[in-house]
């Protein structure tokens, strides 16, 4: 159950957002983190295949450089289960 920061006037507490309302904001966050690191894995992918085209010492920081922006979509959907529960 997510309850918003302002009150309804003659209202006697916050406003509280449930069941599929709920859902649906919680599937907007996650798809929006997703595309959001998709976006940014896009540019560092290319970026990271470029300096291993030149050294392929550096494959290492370029696995760690491209899986990073995955972690953005993952906490996001860790922040909806604990918010959520």
């Amino acid at each position: 159950m997510l309850a918003l920061g302002f009150e309804m006037a003659g209202s006697s507490g916050p406003i509280q957002i449930t069941g599929n309302i709920a859902d649906a904001v919680a599937a907007l966050a996650v798809g929006i983190a997703a595309l959001g690191a998709g976006i940014a894995e896009r540019g560092i992918g290319a970026a990271a295949l470029g300096a291993l085209a030149e050294d392929s010492v550096s494959f290492g920081v370029a696995l760690v450089m491209t899986v990073l922006p995955e972690t953005l979509a993952i906490i996001t959907l860790v922040v909806v289960f604990v918010v959520g529960a």
